[in-house]
């Protein structure tokens, strides 16, 4: 896939897709707005993980996997792709502002990736040993993943911002 030209505005549907998306990553920082860096790292669920873990996870396992991996075909993101649950550990000398930060920058490549595209454009790379045969397609079809994946994971941190400190997504108190 080639880079974006700016005097290019991207399709229709792929800005309409990624203005969705937007809108779920925006629910993702915004929950956890406020949280001083040992709220982030409070495991609130049984399964042990924590938020500023599921940032990461977003940040490696969705945004630069489905984007830089399978859309662009970047070698060199594929081949230090996480295993397991890697993604989700964030080290204790990493600080908060570093995954958030990290999150951003990767959703803005993910962005330049989508706005270079159109729905139609096939991907570069499928993770064969991860999910088998494709059920994914197109450029279209990772957006319409990955707008899923993070709304659904904007749920996980919503549940785990009211269980921290009682604060709830959009709700006037």
């Amino acid at each position: 896939m080639t880079e974006s030209n700016s005097d290019t505005p991207p399709d229709g549907e792929i800005r309409a897709l990624l203005d969705v998306l937007a809108g779920q990553r925006r629910h993702v920082l915004g929950i956890l707005d406020g949280l001083d860096p040992q709220a982030l790292r409070r495991p609130v669920l049984p399964s042990g993980w924590h938020c500023l873990g599921l940032v990461q996870h977003l940040t490696l396992d969705v945004e630069r996997f489905w984007f830089r991996a399978v859309v662009a075909g970047d070698e060199d993101v594929i081949r230090d792709l996480p295993s397991g649950d890697e993604a989700w550990i964030v080290p204790p000398d990493v600080p908060a502002r570093d995954v958030l930060d990290g999150y951003r920058r990767e959703a803005e490549i993910a962005d330049s990736i989508s706005a270079a595209g159109s729905p139609g454009t096939a991907l570069a790379w499928w993770p064969h040993e991860l999910f088998g045969e494709p059920h994914l397609h197109t450029l279209r079809d990772v957006l319409l993943h990955v707008i899923t994946e993070t709304a659904c994971h904007a749920g996980h941190l919503d549940a785990a911002r009211e269980l921290i400190d009682g604060r709830r997504w959009l709700v006037l108190t």
